[in-house]
């Protein structure tokens, strides 16, 4: 993360996106870009590490979990989503197995399941 959101203007985002999402609205893509990069911070704060790579394209991306570091070339475990769906499983309103379920996440690797880190939120 090139720069850290602070939690204040993390939190006005996620709000704005949830009542667009509410009212079937598609959110702002400044709110949404921080809302994502926000939640991929705290994050990377709760599960330091870099033995997975955790893909929101195209707002951001960041190495977490602790496990044998990555250098060069694509990782071994990867995790990559959209920015909604990321949104909700890192807040809490949509499991992992219903969205790995339903395509909306691409895992590959033995420790790409970001099940026992998530929800970041309650």
């Amino acid at each position: 993360m090139p720069r850290k959101i602070d939690t204040v203007a993390g939190r006005s985002a996620l709000t704005a996106v949830a009542d667009a999402v509410a009212a079937d609205v598609k959110p702002a893509r400044t709110e949404l870009a921080t809302a994502v990069r926000y939640l991929l911070q705290l994050l990377a704060e709760k599960a330091p590490g870099h033995a997975v790579e955790v893909r929101v394209p195209p707002f951001g991306a960041v190495q977490v979990i602790e496990g044998p570091r990555h250098t060069r070339g694509t990782p071994p475990n990867v995790v990559e989503t959209d920015a909604l769906t990321w949104i909700a499983l890192a807040t809490g309103t949509e499991k992992w197995a219903d969205a790995a379920a339903s395509g909306r996440i691409l895992a590959s690797g033995v420790r790409a399941d970001l099940t026992p880190v998530l929800p970041l939120r309650p």
